[in-house]
């Protein structure tokens, strides 16, 4: 189960059936929601999705990405993607630096707060991609290339969770 924690043991936590979405994106449409600012940053996480979601068997055809000015402005059209249900998962993408001022908590914990409200309402999963440092050079790690990269992390986040909840509905029922 490539990408799962170390600790996680599956069939060794209980009993019961055991239900986990899978990494296969064939079939799956993805809408991407991410920030122009920070484009040097918030460019290299969408890169790492797109091409995350590409090896994992989501056609290109099937990505859909909406570039909005900042990360306060990605839960609007994340809402209005979700509501259509045109998308199995949405990722959303940003990179909020803390600077000098209180911008920084506004900004990341509105995102935050608005782009989960989004999942439970709708249930689309969106993910939160939305890196949240404390400087540059933070923002930089986690968007290089390979598996530091959130972009790609997300990707399989959105992959896994869009599948998990369509087991559900073919889950036996008692």
């Amino acid at each position: 189960m490539k990408g799962l924690s170390s600790e996680f043991q599956g069939e060794a936590d209980g009993p019961g059936e055991r239900l986990i979405g899978s990494s296969d994106g064939t079939g799956l449409k993805i809408g991407i929601v991410a920030a122009r600012y920070s484009y040097f940053i918030t460019g290299k996480l969408v890169s790492g999705a797109c091409n995350k979601l590409l090896t994992q068997g989501v056609r290109d055809e099937d990505i859909t990405v909406c570039w909005v000015p900042g990360s306060f402005e990605i839960p609007v059209v994340a809402s209005e993607m979700a509501k259509t249900g045109n998308w199995n998962s949405i990722i959303c993408l940003g990179a909020v630096i803390k600077g000098d001022t209180a911008h920084f908590d506004y900004v990341a914990g509105e995102a935050a707060r608005r782009i989960s409200q989004i999942s439970v309402e709708t249930g689309i999963p969106v993910v939160f991609g939305v890196l949240t440092t404390f400087n540059v050079e933070q923002a930089i790690e986690r968007s290089g290339d390979g598996q530091d990269n959130k972009g790609e992390e997300a990707a399989i986040v959105a992959i896994e969770t869009a599948n998990l909840l369509g087991s559900l509905k073919t889950v036996r029922k008692y």
